[in-house]
């Protein structure tokens, strides 16, 4: 619950403490002292948008605080998940909005977004006004509260394991999918490289080798003519020993003379050897010169070899030795895709399996949500009975729809505002004080077991007499368990409060200012509030109300 409230600069308000209690507090006031500053106060640290034009006129910044607390040691987790600090088991939740810059919260002094309030809050405070029925305008929140007063906690938590992992699946097979449908285009791009590699069975080398036959015959004039010119000088002609007769010569002329001089005979074995291996040679000039003639479609196909080789560099090279590397690297690939599991049977099978197994958790969490949706319904028409709603007709839908994270139902509270209207979602049929009246019995309908803080606006706007007697009682009953804070105007309702808090108008000379009144004070305020004066009548009746309520509980 609010242990207490405090707020600083924010509107007419320069500052203002108030202590809350569990049970009932009434908060009132003339109209325009400045109540709703006070839910703005609260609005603040319970995360909701925050805007400079909140700031007192002169002031530096608007400030509020609340002090939260929580018998159950809830807090706890609050604390440690943002690193806040417990001050006795309580926890602060501050928000300062400076008249320029941005807004700023902090939780046990430690400061957090906005966001981090407003989950903290959600889950401690629930605030009922005209533009702020969010219970029963959003169908997650309507959900919720099924969920709540069904007692579907457990169910659902099974559910939603059990969605979480077909969903986890489904993302699995998909993904599985999409790969293989991947592994597939690369498997038939690598296959193609590769037989077009292999059909060309290039060898390592072969690139060089055409490169030069391709210049030996494209130059075998040449090439011929000056072989033939070697080979008749080496050989020799009819007219001419060439070469190798004119060593043969002076090597029998240096051998005769050797006989005389041994140098010469060394020489004579030289001229030998060199005449030999020029002999060899001239073998060879011989042999080439027959093999050079050249087959113009030979040189046509090693053209196109060479063009075809010049294709596999472009694409895989830029070397031979390149294109070779990179068709082992790929026929590797090929043998590992190959060699993968290529059926998603099993997957799909998983997937069957954990589609039944969420579709009958949500079957189950459907016929739960139905019979208790008939019950709150049955409690919250027999409550606007008494609270001047009585052709009022109040239901909520449960609709299967697909599987989703909290199950296949929509939730939908509707309200048929008069025997003759249909029904229509709650939040479009009702009025803004209609709506706190619906709440209201909703509240009542759903209390849960544990401690929580509901704030009402409004719950009185157009009514009077009885029923805001019936009004008064219920929030009473409501407060049996729970804070409950709320604005009002109504007499019966602040009377049936265990404690009332009153806001004074400002003046020329003061600010707005709000206390916990005493007894008589509280006398005073309702005989105000039930004829707008302080005579010995009205405050007799005023006392006499508080007594009828005090009785009445």
């Amino acid at each position: 619950m609010i242990e207490e409230l405090r707020i600083r600069g924010i509107g007419v308000f320069e500052e203002a403490s108030l202590p809350l209690h569990p049970g009932l507090t009434a908060l009132t006031g003339e109209t325009g002292a400045g109540k709703t500053m006070i839910l703005t106060g609260l609005g603040l640290v319970t995360g909701e948008k925050a805007d400079a034009s909140l700031v007192r006129h002169g002031a530096l910044r608007a400030e509020a605080d609340a002090v939260l607390t929580d018998p159950t040691s809830g807090l706890e987790r609050w604390a440690e998940n943002s690193g806040a600090t417990l001050d006795d088991g309580a926890l602060t939740l501050s928000r300062v909005v400076p008249s320029e810059g941005r807004a700023r919260a902090f939780l046990g002094g430690r400061s957090v977004p906005a966001s981090i309030l407003a989950e903290l809050a959600a889950e401690y405070v629930t605030v009922h006004g005209q533009s702020d029925q969010q219970r029963l305008r959003s169908p997650a929140a309507q959900r919720a509260a099924l969920d709540e007063a069904g007692e579907t906690g457990d169910l659902l938590a099974e559910y939603r394991a059990a969605y979480a992992r077909l969903r986890e699946l489904e993302a699995q097979r998909e993904e599985w999918a999409s790969a293989s449908a991947g592994r597939l285009r690369e498997r038939t791009s690598l296959s193609e490289a590769v037989r077009e590699i292999d059909d060309l069975a290039p060898t390592a080398g072969e690139d060089d080798q055409l490169r030069a036959l391709t210049e030996r015959l494209t130059n075998a004039d040449e090439l011929r003519s000056t072989v033939e010119n070697s080979h008749a000088t080496l050989g020799g002609t009819e007219m001419d020993d060439g070469v190798l007769g004119s060593l043969a010569h002076i090597e029998q002329g240096l051998a005769h003379a050797g006989r005389h001089d041994d140098t010469l005979t060394q020489w004579s074995a030289r001229i030998a050897d060199t005449a030999t291996e020029l002999s060899q040679l001239l073998g060879e000039l011989a042999a080439y010169r027959e093999g050079i003639d050249v087959d113009p479609a030979e040189l046509d196909r090693i053209h196109e070899r060479r063009a075809a080789l010049a294709s596999l560099t472009r694409r895989w090279g830029p070397e031979l030795a390149d294109v070779l590397n990179w068709g082992e690297r790929a026929r590797a690939r090929l043998a590992e895709i190959d060699s993968e599991p290529g059926s998603l049977d099993e997957l799909d099978r998983a997937v069957g399996a954990a589609r039944t197994r969420a579709e009958t958790l949500a079957d189950r969490l459907h016929t739960k949500r139905a019979v208790a949706a008939q019950r709150i319904a049955a409690v919250v028409n027999g409550e606007l009975n008494g609270l001047a709603m009585k052709d009022a007709r109040f239901a909520i839908d449960v609709v299967a729809a697909e599987l989703a994270p909290s199950g296949r139902d929509e939730v939908t509270f509707t309200l048929a505002a008069h025997a003759q209207a249909p029904q229509r979602p709650v939040a479009q049929a009702a009025s803004g004080g209609e709506l706190s009246r619906i709440m209201l019995a909703l509240e009542l309908a759903l209390a849960s077991r544990g401690e929580h803080t509901f704030v009402f606006d409004e719950v009185d706007a157009g009514i009077g007499g009885a029923t805001a007697t019936q009004v008064a009682r219920r929030l009473a009953a409501l407060a049996a368990h729970h804070q409950v804070i709320v604005v009002t105007h109504l007499p019966q309702v602040a009377a049936a409060a265990d404690r009332q808090i009153a806001v004074v108008k400002a003046t020329n000379t003061a600010p707005a200012t709000a206390r916990i009144l005493g007894e008589e004070e509280r006398i005073e305020e309702i005989a105000r509030m039930l004829s707008g004066e302080m005579s010995p009548t009205a405050r007799r009746h005023a006392a006499e109300l508080i007594e009828r309520s005090r009785v009445a509980r």
